[in-house]
């Protein structure tokens, strides 16, 4: 069974893409809270309100931080996506997380960002374009096959 942490950008459907796309294989998926008012508000929901929108904030970052660092820490393989119309800084710091805790790192963004993720690329071990390159990479991994 491979662990596969599925990270970052959360308005599309490229988590579902590949997971749907992997079905038969032996993965179990991941991924942070991808509804994003839930993922927000999670901190005072369970900590307790904040007048002071920094601090609701932050204590979502925390919670949320939480099953973040899990995930990727149990994971064999993390996949980063970066979007195309936010900025994901939380996705580029969990890339570097993983890469500094030594896990396979697959990074799946467009050529536009080339060059601002260099650094997040160099640390990868495959930069994908399209979450069916991601399944092809997960496949390949675990039976040795190449699409097609």
């Amino acid at each position: 069974m491979l662990n596969v942490y599925l990270s970052g950008e959360i308005h599309t459907d490229w988590r579902d893409q590949i997971i749907e796309g992997a079905k038969g294989l032996e993965i179990a998926f991941h991924s942070p809270v991808t509804d994003h008012g839930a993922s927000d508000d999670c901190g005072v929901a369970i900590l307790g309100a904040e007048d002071d929108k920094y601090w609701h904030d932050h204590k979502g970052a925390m919670v949320n931080a939480i099953r973040t660092r899990k995930g990727i820490a149990d994971a064999d393989v993390v996949v980063v996506r970066f979007g195309e119309k936010y900025r994901q800084w939380n996705a580029a710091f969990d890339a570097g997380y993983a890469a500094a805790l030594g896990k396979s790192l697959i990074v799946l963004q467009q050529p536009d960002h080339d060059h601002a993720l260099k650094e997040v690329d160099a640390a990868a071990l495959a930069v994908a374009r399209e979450p069916s390159q991601v399944v092809q990479i997960l496949r390949y991994v675990l039976t040795g096959t190449l699409p097609g």
